[in-house]
C-alpha cells in the first residue's frame, strides 16, 4: 500500500515543476486518480504525457503497490482554460 503523499512525491521527483492532485479512489491505497499539471507536457501528445507520469510511478506499479491508475494531464495553459470554463 502506498499513500497519496508518496504518489505525489514520486511524480514531483520526475516532474519537479508539476502541480499534482492525488485521489484515492477506493480508500484502499492502491487505486488512484492523479491530475498532473506541468510545462513538460507542452508539445507532447496525450500518450507521451501519460508515459511521463507512468515513468515516475514505474516502481510502485511494477510491485503492484499501485494496482490501478487513472491519469489526467494538462499543461498550465490547458489547466487554466479548463478552470475558466
Amino acid at each position: 500500500m502506498i499513500n497519496p503523499q508518496q504518489v505525489e512525491a514520486m511524480i514531483k521527483s520526475e516532474l519537479p515543476d508539476s502541480e499534482v492532485q492525488v485521489q484515492d479512489l477506493t480508500g484502499g491505497g492502491d487505486h488512484y486518480q492523479v491530475t498532473v499539471v506541468s510545462w513538460q507536457f507542452a508539445n507532447k501528445g496525450l500518450v507521451q504525457q501519460h508515459q511521463l507520469v507512468y515513468g515516475a510511478l514505474r516502481k510502485a506499479m511494477s510491485t503492484e503497490a499501485i494496482h490501478a491508475l487513472a491519469i489526467k494531464t494538462y499543461t498550465p495553459e490547458a489547466w487554466q482554460a479548463t478552470a475558466a470554463s
